[in-house]
């Protein structure tokens, strides 16, 4: 059978089901009694060694078989969820994904997971691992049950009686002369598990599979069907000889004579007793079951998005040409004509918009288990904290924020978290808290890092600038704490694995600049930092101002833009050698765009000051008239002009002119 034709559909749903693992496992480490949890991530497992096994994949089936066992032993209560052993299954999770990985690049399984194995069956095999007083025999079963069950068994049993579940311990004896006794064994599961769950098997699932079992197996099940039911659905089944059913009850003390006589009795019918009662016995064979609506999804190749983008985004090119001939001949029809196509390819626009647009969540859930390791690696505790997952941005956006948030929370857990010592020592909670914040601000998304740590030194910066030949004066304290963006530049002494080589904050910076954003630090020593981004929602059809500098049509998106006055020339001071105006009573520096540009203009015609917000820092933009305001499509200007960092991009107008649009963020810098 030729499985190629799914693999990416394997690569994608296994993928999926290691993010969930890895959200699972985080979750089970904090909350070890969490049963529903523990079932939740075993289903996971199995499905992800079930995939790679069809698709012929043995070293990561093989990986997750052994994972699986570790699991096992968490269900039967014989190892403790510990930091230990979740570490090792956070390692194997990791392992997973480079096969995962070394399977798309090559299509083959070229890593090495022997080690890995080793260290799972060590834990799998090792015996002695809880101490005596932690392993809890439960006396509160009834004695006539034949299975010994643990502590997470009872905890589920006592989670299906509050949902008025009912719990049974089902013996099931094959005929001596049943040749396929585990294919018999897999069809009274597989009756069973139609109408509720098998929570433990004696002998074990493996030992049913592989035949290492008499004739009799022991299974605790629950469900809401009665013990009637169970023995007429099982003893139907060909070569059964024999079922017996008893109730399991949970008892806070141990059971006196009274108590187990009035306890319920064990109902056990032979296989010819069935078959003589079978006539008095209804079956209602009829299930109603209410269909639910399931959100219904398509897969779409990224590429055929792009294009659809792409086609959407030059018949908003046309229409604004459209428009523009419209004005021109001044036909009533035509214009009713073209406002209802205006009307129609806005709609098309926004649907197309919203269709690229995927919620932050898929970008924030990997950071739990990073600040979990980071955690584990700096001796600190942190408390993580995410808000506003829920925020979407254009899937441009979401592919690239990843690295630069990666930046920013390894350098919240490194610098800006102390240790224990510390904070207790500045007398605050011992454990550090680590916020991700993200919200919506009309056409921007403001991604907020926040740490409650020691702050930045605004001394330490100065003195680590001067060192490196930066002149810091006039500066004020937020531009100094803002020169921890250079490249090179980090104030950490020591050189260690999570942080201290100046390569991150630059990046962060770059990336987030080559994005259309800011980033911006506020600071305060011992109370902490919060580094702020700001990004576009989306990064191909924007609303922009045109504006004329000298002879030369230029645009700057509205995202920037606070508002527009006019220039006067009296309102022009000087400060620390550099122009600023004075805008109801703030000082607001000055940046003449044609000298920026190296544009000739007439300065004695009117012009305007367009006061642009980029992150925290106001600046006012100096041009020489305004055209108006317009949509317009972001084409990007291809290698040649890459390292042209004062424009984003250009456009097409309506009368076909090509417009560079102005990156103000990289013209106030």
């Amino acid at each position: 059978m030729d499985v190629s034709q799914y693999m990416s559909m394997f690569l994608e749903e296994s993928l999926d089901n290691l993010q969930n693992l890895n959200e699972s496992l985080l979750q089970l480490e904090q909350n070890p009694e969490d049963i529903d949890k523990l079932n939740e991530i075993f289903r996971a497992a199995h499905t992800i060694k079930g995939m790679a096994a069809t698709m012929g994949f043995s070293k990561m089936a093989e990986l997750t078989h052994k994972m699986e066992d570790v699991l096992s032993r968490f269900r039967e209560g014989e190892i403790k969820v510990t930091e230990k052993v979740v570490t090792v299954l956070f390692d194997c999770l990791d392992t997973l994904e480079r096969i995962l990985s070394s399977i798309e690049e090559n299509n083959s399984e070229d890593v090495n997971i022997a080690e890995i194995i080793s260290v799972l069956e060590n834990i799998a095999g090792s015996e002695g691992i809880l101490e005596d007083e932690e392993i809890k025999e439960e006396e509160r079963v009834l004695e006539s049950a034949k299975i010994a069950l643990n502590e997470y068994d009872v905890n589920i049993i006592k989670q299906a009686k509050d949902k008025n579940y009912n719990t049974y311990e089902v013996n099931v004896v094959l005929d001596e002369n049943t040749l396929l006794k585990s294919a018999r064994a897999f069809l009274v599961f597989k009756s069973l598990e139609e109408h509720g769950e098998i929570i433990k098997s004696l002998p074990g699932a493996e030992d049913i599979e592989n035949e290492n079992f008499e004739q009799e197996f022991n299974l605790v099940y629950i469900t809401n069907i009665s013990q009637e039911e169970i023995l007429d659905m099982l003893t139907n089944i060909s070569e059964v000889n024999k079922v017996s059913v008893i109730s399991i009850e949970l008892n806070n003390d141990k059971q006196n004579d009274n108590e187990r006589e009035k306890a319920p009795k064990i109902q056990e019918l032979n296989i010819k007793e069935i078959e003589e009662k079978s006539n008095n016995v209804k079956r209602n064979n009829s299930v109603t079951k209410e269909n639910k609506k399931l959100h219904q999804s398509v897969r779409v190749d990224l590429e055929r998005l792009d294009m659809l983008m792409n086609m959407v985004s030059e018949l908003v090119i046309h229409r604004t040409r459209l428009e523009q001939l419209g004005l021109s001949y001044k036909s009533q029809d035509m214009n009713e004509t073209l406002e209802q196509v205006g009307r129609a390819t806005s709609d098309l626009q926004d649907l197309v918009m919203k269709i690229r647009m995927l919620p932050l969540e898929v970008v924030f859930n990997r950071f739990p288990r990073m600040i979990r390791d980071l955690s584990v690696e700096l001796d600190k505790e942190m408390d993580f904290v995410i808000e506003g997952k829920d925020t979407e941005l254009d899937r441009t956006v979401i592919d690239e924020i990843g690295e630069p948030l990666i930046h920013l929370l390894r350098n919240a857990a490194d610098h800006g978290i102390e240790s224990k010592e510390k904070r207790i020592a500045a007398g605050k909670d011992p454990v550090g808290k680590i916020k991700l914040i993200a919200y919506q601000e009309g056409t921007k998304a403001v991604i907020r890092v926040e740490d409650d740590g020691a702050g930045i030194d605004v001394n330490k910066v100065r003195q680590k600038a001067e060192k490196i030949g930066i002149s810091t004066e006039g500066m004020t304290n937020s531009d100094i704490r803002n020169l921890i963006f250079m490249e090179g530049f980090s104030t950490n002494e020591k050189v260690t694995d999570v942080s201290g080589r100046g390569v991150g904050m630059d990046v962060v910076k770059t990336k987030i600049a080559s994005l259309g954003g800011t980033v911006d630090v506020i600071s305060e020593m011992g109370k902490g930092s919060a580094f702020i981004i700001k990004l576009p929602l989306t990064l191909q059809i924007i609303q922009a101002l045109l504006v004329k500098v000298g002879k030369e049509t230029f645009a700057i998106s509205l995202g920037y833009i606070d508002r527009v006055i006019d220039f006067k020339k009296e309102n022009v001071k000087k400060s620390n050698g550099k122009e600023v105006i004075l805008y109801r009573d703030n000082i607001i520096p000055l940046i003449r765009v044609n000298e920026k540009l190296g544009i000739d203009t007439n300065a004695d015609s009117k012009q305007f000051v367009i006061i642009v917000n980029v992150g925290e820092k106001t600046v006012g933009l100096l041009v020489d008239s305004l055209q108006g305001q317009q949509e317009i499509v972001i084409k990007p200007l291809g290698k040649t002009l890459q390292s042209v960092k004062e424009y984003i991009g250009a456009t097409i107008l309506g009368d076909g002119l090509v417009t560079l649009i102005l990156d103000a963020a990289a013209l106030t810098q």
